[in-house]
Parts: structure tokens; C-alpha cells; sequence
């Protein structure tokens, strides 16, 4: 992955050298963006709209500096085109909430109606550079 969000890199940053307390969500989200998202957020996430999309959860865990999914991520069946999906995000609530982390996918994926787009176990990685 890319990195770490702001709002993140403040969290850890504080909690760290200022001593002050965060707690990591106890659910993790993974969202798929049509638009990379950045440091600050923003990017274009695959809408809810008529795609029976929705971020869907995500539980990992961490070996040698990276952190992995130990389970497949899948996605409903696609009812409409999601788009070209090009980027990852990471979040702390299954709608809204606050990005934790992101990146662009090594190969972008065009998800048309009908088709399931899926994270196969240890396939996502998040690491610190």
C-alpha cells in the first residue's frame, strides 16, 4: 500500500511521542476507489448506487513488518458496472469514517455487471517504508 493517512500518521504520531491514548478499531473496512484516495483522503469510491457494493471487512495479521489479510476479501456480485477500480482504502466504519490507509493496485480491474471482485488471502499487504 501507499501509506498511511494523515489522520492516521497523527494518531500514531501521538500516541507514540506525545503520549497520547488510541485505541485501533476493532473492525477494519476495506473500500475499492475508481479515483485514488491520498494522504488527506479524498479519491472516488465505487458508489452504493444500484451496484450492491459496500465496503466489506477485513482482518489481518502482521509477520515481518507487513500486515496481511488472513482471509479472503469478496465483494457482492456486481448489479451495475463499479468502473475501472484502481486503488485500496482502508477505514475504521463500513460508511464514512476515517481512512487509515491506501494504495493503488498493481493491476487495475474494470468490474462489470456480474462480476465479484476479491482479495484472495494474503493478497492485500500493508507495509511502512
Amino acid at each position: 500500500m501507499a501509506g498511511f493517512s494523515d489522520y492516521l500518521e497523527t494518531k500514531v504520531l501521538g500516541h507514540v511521542f506525545g503520549g497520547t491514548s488510541y485505541t485501533a478499531p476493532s473492525t477494519l473496512y476495506v473500500a475499492l476507489f475508481t479515483v485514488a484516495p491520498s494522504d488527506t483522503g479524498g479519491g472516488t469510491e465505487v458508489t452504493t448506487t444500484g451496484t450492491a457494493y459496500a465496503r466489506q471487512t477485513g482482518a489481518f495479521t502482521v509477520s515481518g513488518g507487513t500486515a496481511s489479510n488472513t482471509s479472503a476479501i469478496e465483494y457482492p456480485t456486481a448489479t451495475a458496472n463499479y468502473g475501472t477500480v484502481v486503488a485500496v482504502g482502508i477505514y475504521d466504519a463500513s460508511t464514512s469514517g476515517n481512512l487509515l490507509a491506501y494504495g493503488s493496485l498493481v493491476s487495475t480491474k474494470v468490474v462489470s455487471t456480474g462480476d465479484i471482485f476479491r482479495f484472495n488471502t494474503s493478497d492485500l499487504n500493508v507495509t511502512l517504508a
